[in-house]
């Protein structure tokens, strides 16, 4: 199925893999974890043919799906979802011949016409071509995508409408071999409950890249972790995982201790015996040699696991409303995905906005940032309000142009202060020099959370900020943003990250209707 033998990978110059070797058979179910930047997507990259390796051998037999962290669909703008998921095995293209063939059969009924649409539809039967729609369905409908949205064109489908439907059509493909990089990040928990499901039973082999434990621990049967540039891999779910790396990096600390002091004695030793008599320093000599050996054979002890510690500046006075909302309404084409949606925020306040997939809260956020322009309805900031926005598609970070020039983007303050303000969010050493468009999603999303903290904002609307995110990033994150005093609006899925910022406004979409936060809530804001 897949045969890796010595891969090396190289991301701007520097080297994120060295040396890995593994194999997936039919069948297996691979978790691949390491921290944001230590290769996972530039590895899946490699393994889909995107990008070719620095070293080394990829083999690979039968089909391959690839779903990248941010897919979107490649479709003509007039075709339909339900036609984009069936191009994923080719039955759109084939239906379309089928029901040619059919129309040239009723004015034409010499034999060649009818053999040729008899294979052609022999063909489409044993393709699967007349269940395929139902099937199609049932996967979208697992992902939470409206079952009547399947049928309007592409092009007016939300972003994550768009990513469900990419998601959809690669599952639907059933190929041999899939690459899934942060499958979960759009999903609701009834569609990552439906897709850890689909991923357990599929009959195909997986890689899978997340943060979401839950999924790896109820899917997978193997784990390849990245680590400073090194693979190791471990047999069993992701809690199997977790255990069995506590212990090995209790091991490796105790090993490395031991040889040091090793190293060390005989060191001191050697370097005394050098000045005494002619024969013990010649003991000496072997034994600096015996140093060397061990020096050589040494193993590094791990690193802790470092916590990440942010720090939002205190945010510019605004007037007392920071933001107010009129008659709101936003369409891509088709029916209008919210109307007459308005509210108002205060200074200081922190609302959360929900509602189910497709009720237009990034398209609102878009609105509110000036990314996108309502139907009707106008929006107005307050008195001395200094608005930032980050996009979960992270819009503002450009292929070409270097993370440090992000940076000057936000603040005129001096190289120094910039870099310390990346290596916060562990963005360091060379990677300020480095082409934001190489960056993982996790270090993406990073810059785009260091360009707000520069930005010296007093409102901020984060769209889903916490995605991509390693565990130590998030917590991170969500400690800073819980001590910032400034306006926040807020879309997520993340219950932990929502409960952390204590909001006190909720507007539901898309009937735009507003309410004190409850703590009930935080149940169903993994739902909406």
């Amino acid at each position: 199925m897949l045969q890796v033998r010595n891969l090396a990978i190289d991301v701007a110059a520097r080297r994120v893999l060295s040396e890995a070797s593994f194999t997936v058979a039919p069948g297996d179910k691979v978790g691949l974890v390491g921290r944001n930047g230590a290769g996972k997507t530039s590895l899946l990259k490699v393994l889909a043919g995107e990008d070719d390796p620095a070293a080394g051998l990829v083999l690979k037999q039968g089909t391959l799906g690839y779903v990248p962290q941010n897919p979107r669909p490649r479709a003509e703008a007039s075709k339909t979802a339900l036609a984009h998921i069936l191009s994923g095995r080719g039955l759109d293209r084939a239906a379309v011949r089928l029901a040619e063939l059919h129309a040239e059969l009723e004015h034409d009924h010499s034999p060649a016409v009818v053999e040729r649409f008899s294979e052609a539809e022999e063909r489409y039967r044993l393709d699967g071509g007349y269940s395929s729609e139902s099937d199609a369905r049932r996967i979208v409908t697992g992902l939470g995508l409206r079952p009547d949205r399947v049928d309007l064109p592409v092009s007016v489908l939300s972003g994550g409408e768009g990513r469900r439907v990419e998601l959809a059509r690669v599952l639907f493909a059933e190929a041999d071999l899939l690459l899934l990089d942060e499958p979960t990040n759009h999903l609701d928990s009834d569609a990552k409950t439906w897709l850890m499901d689909f991923l357990r039973d599929y009959r195909g082999s997986v890689i899978v890249v997340s943060h979401d434990l839950v999924l790896l621990d109820a899917s997978i049967t193997r784990v390849l972790h990245l680590d400073a540039g090194r693979m190791r891999e471990y047999r069993g779910t992701y809690s199997q995982y977790q255990k069995a790396r506590v212990l090995e990096e209790k091991r490796l600390t105790s090993l490395a201790q031991r040889q040091e002091s090793e190293i060390t004695r005989l060191s001191v030793l050697a370097e005394v015996m050098r000045r005494q008599t002619a024969k013990r320093a010649r003991t000496a000599k072997s034994i600096f040699k015996r140093v060397d050996r061990l020096k050589a054979d040494q193993v590094s002890a791990p690193k802790r696991e470092k916590k990440v510690k942010v720090t939002f500046p205190e945010p510019p006075h605004s007037g007392r409303v920071v933001l107010s909302a009129t008659s709101l309404s936003k369409g891509y084409g088709g029916p209008l995905v919210f109307r007459d949606v308005s509210f108002e925020v205060e200074r200081g306040q922190r609302l959360v906005i929900m509602g189910l997939n497709g009720a237009g809260k990034t398209s609102l956020l878009r609105i509110l940032a000036g990314q996108s322009e309502p139907n009707a309805g106008s929006f107005r900031l307050g008195h001395g309000v200094s608005l930032g926005y980050y996009a979960q598609e992270h819009e503002g970070i450009r292929a070409g142009v270097p993370v440090l020039a992000h940076m000057r983007e936000q603040s005129d303050a001096d190289e120094r202060m910039l870099r310390a303000l990346l290596g916060s969010f562990s963005l360091t050493g060379d990677i300020a020099r480095q082409d934001a468009g190489t960056l993982s999603g996790g270090e993406k999303t990073k810059l785009a959370l260091a360009q707000l903290v520069a930005g010296k904002h007093n409102l901020l609307l984060l769209d889903e900020p916490t995605n991509n995110l390693d565990p130590p990033s998030r917590t991170g994150v969500a400690r800073a943003l819980a001590e910032w005093p400034g306006t926040m609006v807020i879309v997520s899925h993340d219950p932990e990250f929502v409960e952390a910022l204590k909001p006190q406004r909720v507007l539901f979409m898309p009937e735009g209707r507003v309410d004190y936060w409850e703590e009930d809530l935080l149940d169903v804001v993994s739902l909406a």
